[in-house]
Order: structure tokens, then sequence, then C-alpha cells
């Protein structure tokens, strides 16, 4: 008896030393993605399974049940910043995300609660806030359900979730500007004055043209031979209504990017000259 005894324990110890060191793929594998919406980081993690041959909507996952939007754990999203998701504004923070797919529109739940192992405890109680969408259907088969961030603009980003013929695609914006104004006049206070990144900031988001203009042209003093600078330098000059100096400007770059072998701004430069001449 005694020998039998020390066999299960034995058996039992080995068996625990296994469990601990094993590594085998997960049937659906995680992944966290990081996206810099403005000058904010939106993180996202999840787990992905596969169709597997099954089907999907109306099938694995029920029409007018509460989905985690994957498997296993429910997906957390963190903004670094406050964000508005279609329409709808959202504190920085850490939150979970579920839905409730329907043939013509889901309704999307955005959790206060981010830990939580698939849709079995949820509460409503827990909603941050609901609203709805409407599904696309895509002309091809997900495989592996995917969710990712797509169409990503200096004060905007898509987040998109994808899985066998059906796509949702969530608007999400960004309010920064009063920081990035602030960030910018600080600096132009400082010794080093950022007038490449300022300038562009102004030209991008078409907040003063001739100040951009003036900016690029203190960085053109200072490096007169950088072929980028003189492609910004004519974009900049054309907003601000000087077409011949855009041109003059934009001719400089293309002679700077062929001393260097710099195609994409040849190409950049004669595509800029297309449009200047129009």
């Amino acid at each position: 008896m005694k020998t039998i005894i020390t066999t299960l324990i034995s058996l039992s110890l080995s068996t625990g030393i296994y469990a601990q060191t094993l590594k085998v793929p997960a049937a659906s594998s995680g992944t966290s993605i990081t996206q810099k919406v403005g000058i904010h980081d939106v993180t996202l993690k999840y787990n992905r399974p596969n169709m597997n041959g099954r089907k999907i909507f109306g099938g694995l996952v029920p029409y007018g049940s509460v989905w985690r939007l994957g498997a296993n754990g429910i997906p957390a999203i963190t903004f670094e910043d406050a964000v508005s998701i279609e329409g709808h504004k959202i504190e920085a923070g850490t939150y979970g995300l579920f839905a409730i797919p329907e043939k013509d529109k889901w309704t999307i739940i955005i959790s206060k609660k981010s830990n939580q192992w698939g849709s079995y405890s949820y509460s409503k109680e827990d909603d941050l806030l609901r609203f709805d969408v409407k599904p696309s259907t895509l002309p091809y088969a997900v495989e592996t359900y995917t969710m990712a961030f797509e169409n990503v603009k200096p004060a905007a980003a898509v987040l998109s979730i994808s899985w066998d013929h059906t796509q949702v695609q969530l608007h999400m914006t960004v309010d920064q500007k009063a920081e990035i104004m602030a960030s910018i006049d600080s600096a132009m206070a400082t010794e080093k004055k950022p007038y490449m990144q300022a300038a562009q900031y102004y030209y991008d988001n078409n907040i003063d043209a001739k100040k951009a203009l003036e900016w690029i042209n203190e960085m053109d003093k200072a490096q007169p031979n950088v072929f980028y600078i003189k492609y910004w330098k004519a974009k900049m000059q054309l907003k601000a209504g000087d077409k011949a100096g855009a041109i003059a400007s934009s001719k400089e770059s293309i002679e700077l990017a062929k001393k260097d072998n710099i195609q994409e701004y040849i190409n950049l430069n004669n595509e800029f000259l297309k449009q200047a001449g129009k």
C-alpha cells in the first residue's frame, strides 16, 4: 500500500510539473495592438478564434445574445486620453467590449468591467454606454477573427471588427487641438524651436497658412539644401497663394533629391507640380 501511495504522489507531482512547463498553441490566439490616434495611444487586447468551417453569425454566435467580441477573455481597450466613438465621449481608462449582433444591426457595449472570462457573468449594470451600428457584408471570408485600426488620420481612426463575411466599423475621433497648440507655443518659446513639426501641423490642420510658411522658411534658411524641406516649403507656398514660388521650390527639391538618389521625393514633387500647374 505504501508503494502505491508513493507512486501516486510521484505521478501527481510530475503531472503538476509538466502542466507548468507544457507549451502548446492556443485554440484562439491572443494579441495586443497599440495605435496612436492623434498624440495619445489606444491599446487593444483580444483573442482571435477561427471559423474552422463553422457558421458564425446566427450559428456559433447567436443573434440577439451578448457576445464577448472574440474568444476567452473579453477584449480590453485602453485610452490614454478621452475619445469619442460614434459620437459618444469616453474618458481615458480601460474598458471591456461586448456586442449583441443582429442581422441588420449590432449593439456595441462599452463596459466598465475589462477583466472577465466570456460573457457568462455579463451584467448590464456594468455598462458604460451602448450604441447601435450597422454591419456590412464582405465579398470574402475572414477566417481568423480580426479587430484592427484602419483609416488612421491625425485626429481620427476606425476600429474594424471582421469575421466570416461580416464587418462592423466603429468611428473614433479625438479632440487634442488645444493640447497640441499649447505644446507648440511652449516649444516655440525654447531655444531649439521645432519649426518643421509646427509648420506641418498648421498646414495639415488648415490653421494659419502664412504662419506655417514663415516657420518652414526658417527651417529652409538653416538647412538650404535639404530635399524634403524644399518639398514642404513648396506645399506651404502654394497654400499661402505663392504659386510661382511653390513651383520653383519643388523644382529645387527634385534636383536635391536626384543628388541623393531619393526617388520617392522625385515622384512626390512631380505629382505636386502636376497639381500646382492646374
